[in-house]
């Protein structure tokens, strides 16, 4: 049983988002703290009923706080946490899907839009103070989307988002999930996981928005570069082992793909001595496509409906994991 309000401590674990002030800001009268480091989260954890986390969550946490009865995941991937020792131990788990899905997918969109229209070239150019003369070399040109196939594996909140957005530049819209009899969500056709390898060849960009699962990670691989047209993108703001990094780097050097929008990557942060960071046709972000002035606000909305439906005694939560 979760204790009551005037019994209950929060944990707020998060390396830069102020949680704990916003929720101060509500006036609740629950009591809570705030950690920044694994350090910090190992050694106060102990101290909390609610822990608040994403990124500093490591199975240990788990034999450390003892008096842990429910986790409010402030992001939506669940693969780092050990949910059946959770669930032995009577641990709830909600995540916070949705929360960043309008953010990530015009996250998204615009890593689509810099890519073609070149924006990245340009504030390179900017940088030196050279006024680039335009290209005879279509190769070479800016392009534009209209007509152009967008490829959306992962067709949930954030992948429907982005179907709808590329629709809005002209664009056709190729979907696939997990389930395919659960819609279109935007697209104008929708496929499962299985016929990934068979759509490529179609696709002027490949978006990944899926969650990593057994049936993505590496999904793009060495074979799928392979398939992709000389002249298409890839955008990943899914998560980074769902596609085969090395093999991504060969294909980006040798020209293989005309370019990458990535937000994600295998190892983050992104290593010094990634060769990611040196290839000119790679657009890279700081696993920010989430971020937005709201993300504190609408996490902590979350967070007081799952502690309400805990409180009133009833068996569904919202995002329920476990």
């Amino acid at each position: 049983m979760l204790p009551s309000a005037d019994e209950l401590t929060i944990c707020f674990a998060h390396s830069a988002y102020d949680f704990a002030a916003r929720f101060g800001e509500r006036q609740t009268g629950i009591r809570h703290f705030e950690v920044r480091t694994r350090e910090e989260l190992d050694a106060r954890v102990g101290e909390a009923d609610v822990l608040v986390i994403s990124g500093l969550w490591h199975n240990g946490v788990i034999d450390l706080a003892r008096r842990m009865r429910f986790i409010q995941s402030i992001s939506s991937g669940v693969d780092r946490y050990d949910l059946p020792r959770l669930q032995s131990l009577g641990v709830r788990l909600a995540n916070a899907q949705g929360v960043a899905a309008r953010a990530v997918s015009e996250h998204a969109m615009a890593m689509i839009l810099a890519l073609f229209r070149r924006i990245p070239e340009a504030r390179d150019n900017q940088t030196r103070h050279a006024w680039r003369n335009m290209y005879g070399d279509l190769a070479l040109r800016e392009d534009e989307l209209g007509g152009k196939t967008l490829l959306v594996i992962g067709l949930g909140m954030i992948g429907g988002r982005l179907a709808q957005l590329g629709k809005a530049f002209g664009m056709r819209v190729i979907g696939v999930r997990a389930d395919p009899a659960r819609g279109l969500n935007n697209a104008d056709a929708v496929h499962g996981i299985g016929d990934v390898k068979s759509l490529l060849p179609e696709a002027d960009v490949v978006a990944l928005t899926c969650p990593l699962t057994p049936q993505t990670e590496g999904l793009i691989d060495e074979a799928a570069f392979g398939l992709m047209k000389r002249t298409a993108y890839l955008v990943n703001v899914a998560r980074g082992p769902c596609v085969d990094e090395a093999a991504l780097v060969r294909a980006l050097a040798e020209r293989r793909i005309a370019g990458a929008g990535i937000d994600v990557a295998q190892e983050e942060p992104l290593p010094e001595n990634s060769p990611l960071w040196d290839l000119k046709n790679v657009l890279i972000t700081p696993h920010t496509g989430g971020d937005t002035h709201c993300y504190e606000d609408t996490v902590l909305d979350y967070l007081q409906d799952n502690l309400a439906r805990l409180w009133r005694g009833e068996s569904r939560l919202y995002n329920e994991i476990i």
